[in-house]
């Protein structure tokens, strides 16, 4: 794991520059490179790096300071160029309005792998390495890294998983194992940016989507069922009470004509006749508390305008005085 972080650090480093200061004095150092190694200035230095002195036999692969710079030299600028290319598609596949959005996040996931595939095979044909015997450690060495970038790999795939799947989509309204609720927004390499209702914005690593339980409130629809938990006094008319009840949730403006409300009785109780009511909303993206509150509040009002009591648990204390024992004083 230290390993993979060590490695994903080292590629954050070869970000493109965002500064257009940055941007220049990089192509101004790349071109007075260019230019003394085409009039010769640098073949004497790089005849020297290239030397037996300069150099190591891993079996059948040489690998000299010359070798190794120009190798990162060259992952360099092509990783840039990279970057570039993957950013123009990235604008050209946003602008497509024919595909969704999880469309696009995957074909812009492809063409990453596909870029990023012919960069590395590119850099390592510039430096010369015979790939045949780059095979014969290449194996310990795929497993070192395996070991080492095992998350940040298994989260690539679960994100283009997700993709493929399209369970969870940007403007979802998920709920987490772990109490995050919240919208997604972002889809990306290794994660799934939720913001939460008090604005927070929570990076959830898109394995977690796939080993986890997810509640997506709007896979299939936008609608959702609210309950309300509510008890009356045994002195009260709960048949009354069971009108008002509904007649609160129907009069709201976010009731669902679809889904008309119902309530039921649940329980005689210590202290009260339980209910439980149920309505739904056509869109959960706007908000649940809103609508549970209101109707509870309006379900006070019309109780206490009918004499409806809501009780509270009593408890009837019984003192019993004991008579003096026969004979005491």
């Amino acid at each position: 794991m230290m390993l993979g972080m060590k490695l994903f650090n080292m590629l954050k480093l070869l970000q493109l520059p965002k500064s257009a200061l940055a941007i220049t004095i990089v192509l101004l150092i790349v071109l007075a490179m260019l230019l003394l190694g085409y009039l010769g200035y640098l073949h004497p230095v790089a005849a020297f790096l290239d030397s037996e002195l300069m150099s190591i036999n891993i079996g059948d692969i040489r690998l000299s300071v010359y070798l190794l710079l120009k190798a990162f030299a060259t992952t360099l600028v092509l990783f840039w160029a990279a970057q570039l290319f993957l950013a123009a598609v990235a604008r050209r596949v946003g602008q497509v309005h024919a595909v969704s959005a999880s469309n696009k996040a995957l074909i812009i996931k492809a063409a990453q792998f596909c870029v990023y595939f012919l960069l590395i095979m590119t850099t390592l044909k510039v430096i010369g390495i015979d790939l045949t015997a780059f095979a014969v450690f290449g194996g310990a060495i795929g497993i070192g890294i395996g070991f080492g970038l095992q998350k940040i790999t298994s989260n690539y795939i679960s994100g283009v998983i997700l993709l493929m799947e399209k369970t969870i989509e940007t403007g979802d309204l998920v709920e987490l194992d772990d109490g995050t609720f919240g919208y997604i927004r972002q889809n990306n390499a290794r994660y799934t940016l939720v913001e939460t209702y008090n604005g927070k914005e929570i990076m959830v690593p898109n394995e977690d989507f796939i080993t986890n339980k997810v509640v997506n409130w709007t896979y299939t629809t936008n609608k959702a069922r609210i309950d309300i938990h509510l008890g009356v006094s045994y002195k009260s008319d709960i048949r009354k009470a069971h009108a008002l009840v509904l007649e609160a949730a129907a009069e709201h403006p976010r009731c669902s004509k679809e889904h008309a409300p119902e309530c039921f009785l649940r329980e005689f109780a210590d202290s009260s006749v339980n209910f439980l009511l149920i309505f739904w909303v056509d869109d959960v993206t706007e908000g649940r508390y809103g609508p549970q509150s209101e109707v509870m509040f309006a379900i006070w009002d019309k109780f206490k305008a009918n004499n409806i009591a809501i009780p509270f648990p009593q408890r009837d204390v019984h003192l019993i005085q004991q008579e003096s024992s026969a004979g005491a004083d």
